[in-house]
């Protein structure tokens, strides 16, 4: 059982059970923003055609209830929440490109001889070591 509870320990204490933990927490507090917008300031005003809360808005059918008006209410904070989430995923992602430098791919500025495999300057014709004379297709760079 210790062994158990140590497992468990370092598996909650990770760095990604935190983060995603603070996540839930934050989005709980967002939630309940983004709820009281819309009941308490949209969906008024969007009641305001209908001369009552938008939220109240209902439909008797058979003596039953059909709260049409709470639905469209629900699908307003989830679109709402989803605009917000992806509005900043995407600021992050944009800060994480930023972050990560462009690797800028030098051109190779020395060769290896074909005759005597030394290291010698892209641009010679004539090996320094072996004074060999190099080709033209032997000027290109190795890949």
């Amino acid at each position: 059982m210790k062994k158990f509870l140590k497992e468990f320990k370092e598996f909650a204490l990770k760095g990604n059970v935190m983060d995603l933990a603070i996540g839930v927490i934050i989005g709980a507090a967002f939630q309940a923003i983004v709820t009281s917008l819309t009941s308490d300031i949209i969906s008024p005003v969007i009641g305001l055609v209908a001369d009552t809360d938008f939220s109240d808005m209902a439909v008797k059918v058979n003596n039953v209830d059909i709260r049409y008006g709470a639905f469209i209410t629900a699908v307003i904070n989830f679109l709402i929440m989803a605009l917000v989430i992806f509005l900043f995923l995407k600021l992050i992602n944009k800060l994480t490109h930023l972050s990560k430098k462009e690797e800028i791919k030098e051109e190779p500025a020395t060769k290896k001889c074909p005759y005597c495999f030394s290291e010698i300057n892209i641009q010679a014709t004539r090996c320094p070591h072996c004074t060999s004379e190099l080709d033209a297709a032997e000027n290109e760079p190795e890949q």
